[in-house]
């Protein structure tokens, strides 16, 4: 899993990831660009914007024209759109590795913006909104981060409300590519069966249009609570869906690594503390989950389960109890010993192919432009002691970092306050 780097003159990174006799290349390109970079008024471009770059282009003006040369190579290819980036990909045979640089490069430089697309494009986007809105396992994490962050980017829907998106016209698209879309935010990524030389060579030819624009930069978000608070949204559901959890810490403080094995402790795998507690005694519940999630300025752990609506008070005091024994008792030497093999087993089983090395390398990059290698990161993992776990849970753990999102049929949540304290 050796990588290399290259930084152009413009500032535009490169990055090759080369996978002997690996049938495919992934083609992934990053920009600084997400909801955290957005205008309050004009919250959801970059998600829209996105969508947009596949309607059309310079070199293919037809709006079918990039989906039907990618699935004629026979081609896995999307994008996403992140709070601080957004990312174009497509996955191919390593025959077509020169075809997929070209495609990509053309939908990222060149996008068209039509009016008459974007007015189509509308409509898909609501329709894209509402499904979410329908879907509260997915929902929840919307009022969860609009409790912790309000009004401020970070709070922030990605995919931003509709009214905004239905006023979004073509000027709109141009100004914000002129301020992100430039070569100093911009990684390119190529990973799997490739000559290295050659796709910097290519790389370089294909990406030689990038903007040298100045990039613009983002808000810092602000991260003030005296208190536990809870967010509810009204929904006739059989189940609750819920986030419980504690700010932690921002991306690059060195803490997360320890936080990291406190999240495997409890929620990753069939034989994690909350898992077991859940699934195994409570008999409820059919997913729960737990983990650090980390930005450049801010980050949370938390605990995110459906339950039955009838038993979501003892699942919530469940959780906490399993919160409060991070803090009181060491983990045991064999418990965590299990905690790390599995930590790392998953990180090696989600490296295995073309893209997962692409999204591996690349977020780092785009993120913090210092890359830590999977053996720099498994050594991390194992470092960890029992005495780490019990230190970060006494920082994060305590009654004014903690915070309650659901979406169920309760009208009123405070009643739940008397829970949310350690």
């Amino acid at each position: 899993m050796k990588f290399k780097k290259k930084t152009l003159p413009n500032g535009l990174r490169m990055i090759t990831i080369p996978m002997a006799d690996n049938p495919t290349v992934t083609v992934l390109v990053l920009v600084e660009a997400g909801s955290k970079y957005e205008r309050k008024a004009k919250n959801g471009v970059s998600h829209f914007l996105e969508h947009m770059c596949f309607k059309g282009t310079i070199n293919r003006p037809n709006t079918s024209d990039l989906s039907k040369e990618l699935d004629t190579l026979g081609c896995e290819f999307n994008a996403f759109t992140g709070q601080e980036f957004t990312g174009f990909y497509a996955k191919g045979k390593a025959s077509d590795f020169l075809k997929l640089i070209d495609i990509i490069s053309d939908l990222y430089l060149n996008p068209l913006l039509k009016e008459s697309e974007i007015e189509k494009e509308k409509g898909v986007i609501v329709d894209e909104i509402n499904m979410y809105d329908d879907m509260p396992m997915q929902k929840v994490h919307e009022v969860w981060m609009s409790l912790l962050y309000g009004d401020q980017p970070a709070g922030w829907a990605i995919a931003g409300p509709r009214d905004i998106v239905r006023g979004m016209n073509r000027k709109d698209f141009i100004a914000y590519r002129k301020a992100h879309y430039v070569a100093s935010a911009t990684t390119v990524i190529v990973s799997g069966n490739i000559d290295e030389r050659e796709a910097f060579k290519e790389i370089t030819k294909k990406f030689k249009g990038v903007s040298e624009s100045k990039k613009k930069g983002k808000k810092r978000t602000t991260t003030k609570q005296v208190s536990p608070q809870i967010a509810t949204q009204f929904k006739e559901t059989d189940q609750t869906h819920f986030i419980l959890g504690v700010r932690s810490f921002p991306l690059y403080d060195e803490r997360n690594p320890i936080v990291a094995v406190l999240g495997g402790i409890l929620g990753s795998g069939m034989s994690s503390r909350l898992f077991r507690k859940l699934r195994d005694e409570m008999g409820v519940g059919y997913y729960v989950r737990a983990g650090n999630s980390t930005s450049t300025d801010s980050g949370y752990f938390s605990v995110s389960a459906g339950v039955a609506n009838d038993r979501l008070e003892e699942v919530l005091q469940a959780v906490m109890t399993e919160f409060k024994g991070m803090k009181e008792e060491l983990v045991s030497k064999e418990e965590l010993a299990k905690v790390k093999e599995h930590l790392v087993g998953m990180m090696y089983l989600g490296l295995e192919s073309s893209e997962d090395l692409a999204e591996y390398y690349g977020m780092q990059e785009i993120f913090r432009r210092e890359i830590v290698t999977p053996q720099e990161r498994e050594w991390q993992i194992r470092a960890v002691t029992a005495e780490d776990i019990q230190k970060i849970a006494r920082i994060i753990f305590v009654d004014k970092n903690c915070n309650l999102a659901l979406i169920g049929p309760t009208k009123e949540g405070n009643s739940f306050k008397k829970l949310l304290k350690f």
